[in-house]
């Protein structure tokens, strides 16, 4: 496993990181996504406190996983439901 030393800007800092290599694009792309994030609520609501801005950011992205979650949690369940309705019918023909 190659891992990668990289360093990650997010506001006014940047961080050292140890990666693999295969994770560096997806690494580098959420560093990208918190800066855009933390732009949008630079600019919405004239905080220039990166300590605020940074729990919004922190704030929204702990809201956008639980909605993936619910919406993960619904997918396997309707998953689940249609797989055995197949299982059924499968059961049936047999």
């Amino acid at each position: 496993m190659e891992t990668l030393a990289i360093r990650i800007k997010i506001g006014d800092r940047e961080y050292p990181m140890r990666v693999k290599a295969e994770d560096e694009a997806k690494i580098r792309h959420a560093g990208k996504l918190i800066n855009e994030k933390l732009r949008k609520y630079k600019s919405e609501f004239g905080l220039d406190d990166n300590q605020d801005l940074l729990a919004m950011v922190a704030f929204d992205c702990m809201v956008e996983s639980l909605e993936t979650n619910e919406v993960n949690t619904e997918d396997s369940e309707h998953i689940r439901a249609s797989l055995a309705q197949i299982n059924s019918l499968l059961s049936q023909a047999l």
